[in-house]
This record gives structure tokens, C-alpha cells and sequence, in this order.
């Protein structure tokens, strides 16, 4: 990926950016050549919460980690290899070094390195590198675009679709439950899509080949959310959780307890009011 002054670097946080998406292609190249190696660095320990964790995310995450302290000092990291809680600097930053784990152990190629940043509470640059396609997403307050090799960089904006009869859903791939089938039930939704990378699914939705994702599940993180949250947002979408409050990032709680409803925004109020009844508040 090179961005160029029309892509995000000319304007606020294109520093950030530049730092960002040369850490996240190196990381990518970095898993994906241990993929490709020995046994050992798929080798598989389970992490409180039953969440797997390899030789590969621990390398990416502190090849991503060194990289952005070096660069930025005076910023805060925090990585899901090497989480301390949130931290409620002015900014900071949230690195998932291979969302899509369970995919990138079975040889799939629905994973994804992530890089965000929080200004002021605030989710302001993100960087979605998936490594097995060479493609990249990223946002500043300036847009959101993708690139994939041998293409230009192109602009993202989400779909016009608004009748829920044609919503193209994207469901996890490793914690599908049936909760899902009830959503597709409610809904009235026929098209279904399974991929692993909670990053993933939103920039598909960034993209306008997806309209929904519907997450019930109450463990994923800021560094889940940060960085594809500021594409979709820039793309014209919504992220919130499944009750329809925005996400926070300026409080010390790391988890998404709530589940996460992303969507082309277009259908967000709608959906979020005909799933009350799956998702009553607690």
C-alpha cells in the first residue's frame, strides 16, 4: 500500500498513517512467513477466555509495538498480546497483530492485521492489512480507502441498500451461533457470508460488498473495534453495540460486553429497534 497526499497523508494524522500501515505490512509479511515455516510457530496456547494464541501473534505484536513507541513516544500502546487495561492517555493506541486467529491457524485467509488510534477518547486513524490478499484499508478524518496490489487506491463508501429483504449479512466464521439464525429470522435476511476477522467483516461493509454484521458475543476488545470502527465510520457507516450506544474508548473497561451491531448505517436504527428483543438491556 502507498498512500499518497490524496489518500490520507497530506492531512491530520498522516504521520500516523504512514507509521501505521508500514508496521501493519510488515507484520503481515512477518506472520505470514511464519505460517509458512515450521510447526512450532503455529504452536497453540489458550489465553484466559479460551482464545487461541501463537508464536506469530506474539512476534507481530511486538514488531508493531516497537515500532509505534519508537515513533511515538509520548503515546501509549496497548496490544492484545500485551494488554494492561485501558489507559486514559490523550492517545492511544490499540493493536490486534492477527485478528482472525482461529482462521489464520486453519490456513484461511480471514485474518487480518490491525493498527488504531484513539485521540482524545476518540477512534481517529485506522489500518486493516489483510496479509494472504497483500490488500490494505485505512482512515483518517480525511476518508477511508483500499488498496490491493497491481490497483490504485480507491475511496470506500457502504451500500445504498435500505430494504432489510436485501441485506447481504457477514457472520463470524468461528463463533457463529444461532443467535444468528433468529437475526436472519427477524430480518428477513437470506445472504449470508462467514469470515473470521471482526476487522474484516466491517471493511466489507466499508466496501459496499456487505451491509450488516450482527456480533452477540461479549469478548471482543477496543483492539477488535479501533481501528476498522474509524473506516467504517469514514465510509458511511455505523458501529455501535447491540443496543445502539456508540462504543467507548475513554474508559478503563477494554471489553465490547454488549456485542457489536456494524452496518451501511442506512439500516442501523431499524435493525437495532427489530433485534430489541433478542438483546434486552440488563
Amino acid at each position: 500500500m502507498q498512500p499518497s497526499d490524496e489518500t490520507g497523508l497530506a492531512g491530520p494524522y498522516g504521520d500516523e498513517l504512514r507509521a501505521a500501515a508500514t508496521l501493519a505490512e510488515a507484520a503481515g509479511a512477518l506472520v505470514a512467513r511464519l505460517r509458512a515455516g515450521s510447526d512450532e510457530s503455529l504452536k497453540v496456547e489458550m489465553k484466559p477466555g479460551d482464545e487461541p494464541v501463537t508464536i506469530a501473534d506474539r512476534a507481530a505484536s511486538d514488531l508493531i509495538v516497537a515500532g509505534l513507541e519508537q515513533a511515538f513516544p509520548g503515546d501509549v500502546v496497548v496490544s492484545e498480546e500485551r494488554a494492561v487495561g485501558a489507559a486514559r492517555a490523550a492517545r492511544v493506541w490499540y493493536v490486534d497483530p492477527i485478528d482472525g486467529t482461529k482462521d489464520f491457524i486453519r490456513g484461511g485467509d480471514g485474518f487480518a492485521v490491525m493498527i488504531g488510534l484513539t485521540d482524545g477518547g476518540a477512534p481517529v486513524m485506522g489500518v486493516v492489512h489483510q496479509p494472504t490478499h497483500g490488500r490494505t484499508f485505512w482512515a483518517t478524518p480525511a476518508g477511508a480507502w483500499t488498496q490491493a496490489p497491481g490497483e490504485a487506491a480507491r475511496a470506500l463508501r457502504v451500500s445504498e441498500v435500505r430494504d432489510s429483504s436485501a441485506i447481504r449479512l457477514v457472520a463470524s466464521k468461528s463463533h457463529r451461533t444461532e443467535t444468528i439464525d433468529r437475526v436472519k429470522e427477524l430480518l428477513g435476511i437470506a445472504d449470508e457470508l462467514n469470515i473470521g476477522s471482526v476487522g474484516l467483516k466491517l471493511c466489507l461493509i466499508a466496501l459496499g460488498e456487505r451491509d450488516l454484521y450482527v456480533n452477540p458475543w461479549p469478548k471482543c476488545k477496543a483492539w477488535d473495534t479501533c481501528a476498522p470502527e474509524v473506516i467504517l465510520a469514514r465510509a458511511g457507516g455505523r458501529l455501535t453495540d447491540t443496543h445502539g450506544a456508540a462504543l467507548r474508548y475513554d474508559v478503563a473497561a477494554l471489553g465490547r460486553d454488549d456485542g457489536l451491531i456494524a452496518s451501511n448505517g442506512w439500516i442501523h436504527d431499524g435493525v437495532v429497534g427489530r433485534l430489541g428483543t433478542l438483546f434486552p438491556k440488563k
